[in-house]
């Protein structure tokens, strides 16, 4: 397979080889470039970096900006207002279209009621919504008057809801009556109101914003709570958006931390917004005037922010937003919607894939996805099946997969292919994109490049859109990111290796890189060993402590849908069990061979896909099991529990 990059794309490539050598000449002025062509400034910079107060950054330092204006008014100006912003499909089939100038003056309406609100710069929001226009509409509303949003993830629980709330004391929350998931109304302003009520302190929020959506019966508080319709509706459709400094904080992001306590992870105007339009366009390829874009994520995560809002509307592109699951009502809705609106550019996240592996390829093959010319792949490292099947079934074979790592704390991708310029390698991010500069350490904190040594990546040189801290506590940021190898590192928390080509694998957290008899597993590896096996979906590997290696390897596996009819019960050991130890210690070494193999319906997940691998760690090592609250079906836990007594090792 030959996986170079094709001539005809390279030739309208938006990303050039030449990039990576101007960045590494001179990192600050490549950057004052970026910032210069790609966005408009209604003050120019006077210092591209100032990394003098480290590790605490100011990018961009004296400029003035309004990312709402880049986003919308600009292209408007620009004469571009008939051009389609966002191709709205709800999951019942519900649609609109929503052109440059039509996003202007609902981002103008809702910037006016939230200040009619008593929103005004600085003032936080938080916003608790499902995949719908109004959801972009507040958040680019916020961004025009300098109130900071957090979007908290609309599957979040109240608890949840409340302790984001309160740590970044939310004057406003914009809710919606309820959400559609899978063509059930599931109800959202409860949460909200349950929050608010949350404990003894006095909540710090003074109205709630409610979009009707599911014509739920809500709960209603006349003096704090407002419809969207009867408020936003009749106001001006005119705003003046307001020049921010380039230091000004755009949004709040709450992601999990190892002490419990969630960290509000902020990001700042000028830079942020810089590199997430720069990325958009070098890795995604995004063309505004032909493609039509399509990132699956939930607006509830950093991809959401940098991938559906901020980055493809600051370059004037075409996008799909999608309300619902990959299965309502059907298991090739999403390919329906690539054909439909001839999606060009797809960037979703490996469990999906894997999910549709598991259903199988002749569901995307009854679409028509020609259209289709890049994919992505965000969220966690994409094992190299999933990638050949989603090259295969998606990408017809010729479409370039851009797998990218990047996290909540970096805002914009970090180290990925630039397709056009990469020769591909499935499974692997590959490189750092120019202006990035990533590292492998080894324990010590050695810098080192021999191939297939498991090691920690680090970011060597700051970059634009940086986390400038955790939300009132810079020293947990200090402390979190900067303490393991000392304030010249950002240590990511990523394990990472080499390959004997020079590229980067990513290995999954560095608490899932296991220490079996002194040697480093990473749970990646073996998961990927796993799914080469032409009966397994999908796998989920941890260690859990043994007398004799220190760590022993679990794995917890899903079959394809044609091997469980001759698998055994689920947890019954048997001769597939054994099968699937031997092949791991075919594929990678004894070493990895795993202790126990356990056959499961389902594996933990939360609410945006990931696999909960603290809670299989509990199951293996007969714990009782953590805090399931954020799992997206707690009833998954028991199934896993049931079954668990089986599992063979010899």
């Amino acid at each position: 397979m030959d996986l170079s990059p094709d001539a005809a794309f390279t030739a309208q490539a938006n990303g050039t080889a030449a990039m990576y050598d101007e960045a590494e000449a001179d990192h600050e002025g490549f950057w004052a470039r970026q910032a210069r062509e790609r966005i408009s400034w209604s003050t120019d910079f006077e210092q591209t970096l100032d990394w003098s107060g480290a590790p605490f950054a100011k990018w961009f330092v004296g400029g003035e900006l309004n990312v709402a204006y880049n986003c919308v008014d600009r292209h408007v100006e620009a004469g571009n207002g008939d051009r389609v912003a966002i191709h709205f499909e709800g999951e019942g089939g519900d649609t609109r279209t929503i052109t440059y100038a039509d996003l202007l003056a609902e981002v103008s309406k809702a910037a006016n009621a939230l200040e009619s609100l008593g929103v005004a710069t600085g003032d936080r929001v938080a916003v608790y919504m499902p995949m719908i226009p109004e959801t972009v509409f507040t958040m680019l509303a916020c961004a025009r008057i300098g109130a900071p949003h957090s979007v908290i993830f609309g599957g979040f629980s109240a608890e949840a809801l409340h302790t984001r709330i309160a740590d970044a004391e939310a004057k406003v929350v914009v809710t919606t009556d309820g959400q559609w998931r899978r063509g059930k109304a599931a109800p959202l302003k409860a949460a909200v109101d349950a929050a608010i009520h949350h404990g003894d302190d006095a909540s710090p929020v003074e109205k709630v914003l409610v979009v009707k959506r599911t014509d739920s019966e809500v709960e209603w508080d006349d003096d704090r709570d407002v419809w969207w319709h009867d408020l936003v509706d009749g106001q001006p459709d005119t705003h003046e958006a307001q020049p921010m400094d380039s230091e000004h904080p755009l949004f709040i992001l709450y992601t999990s931390g190892t002490t419990g306590k969630p960290k509000g992870i902020f990001h700042t105007t000028g830079g942020y917004l810089t590199q997430a339009a720069y990325t958009n366009a070098v890795v995604h390829d995004v063309h505004p005037e032909t493609d039509v874009y399509w990132c699956t994520a939930d607006v509830g995560w950093v991809t959401g922010h940098s991938y559906i809002v901020y980055g493809p509307l600051a370059n004037g592109a075409t996008q799909v937003l999608y309300e619902g699951t990959p299965d309502t009502p059907h298991q090739g809705r999403w390919w329906e919607i690539v054909e439909k609106y001839k999606v060009s550019i797809l960037y979703t996240a490996p469990t999906a894939i894997r999910t549709f592996m598991k259903w199988g390829a002749e569901i995307p093959a009854k679409f028509d996805m020609s259209s289709i010319r890049v994919l992505g792949s965000v969220g966690e490292p994409i094992n190299p099946e999933a990638w050949l099947w989603y090259r295969k079934h998606v990408g017809h074979d010729t479409a370039p997969i851009v797998d990218t790592w990047w996290q909540t704390e970096t805002g914009a991708i970090m180290i990925s292919p630039l397709p056009g310029v990469t020769t591909l390698e499935p499974g692997s991010a590959q490189h750092p994109i120019p202006g990035i500069s990533a590292e492998i350490l080894d324990d010590d904190g050695n810098p080192f490049t021999e191939p297939e040594k498991v090691g920690y990546l680090v970011l060597t040189k700051p970059w634009p859109s940086m986390l400038r801290g955790i939300w009132g506590d810079p020293e947990r940021y200090r402390e979190t990111y900067w303490s393991r190898f000392g304030e010249k590192y950002y240590f990511a928390g990523d394990g990472a290796k080499y390959d004997d080509k020079g590229n980067i694998w990513l290995l999954g957290r560095v608490d899932d890189v296991m220490n079996v008899s002194g040697h480093r597993l990473s749970t990646a590896e073996i998961e990927s060993a796993l799914v080469s096996h032409p009966k397994v979906a999908e796998a989920a590997v941890v260690g859990a402590s043994d007398d004799t290696t220190g760590q022993a390897v679990c794995a917890f596996v899903i079959l394809r849908a044609d091997a469980v009819e001759e698998a055994d019960e689920p947890g019954e050991g048997g001769e597939l069990v054994q099968e699937l130890r031997n092949h791991v210690s075919q594929e990678i070494g004894p070493i990895a061979k795993p202790r126990q193999v356990m056959v499961v319906p389902e594996l933990p997940k939360t609410r945006s896909g990931k696999i909960m691998r603290r809670l299989l760690r509990d199951v293996a090592e007969n714990r009782e099991v953590g805090d399931v609250t954020t799992l997206a079906d707690s009833s998954v836990m028991s199934l896993i529990k049931e079954g668990m007594s089986g599992g063979s090792s010899d």
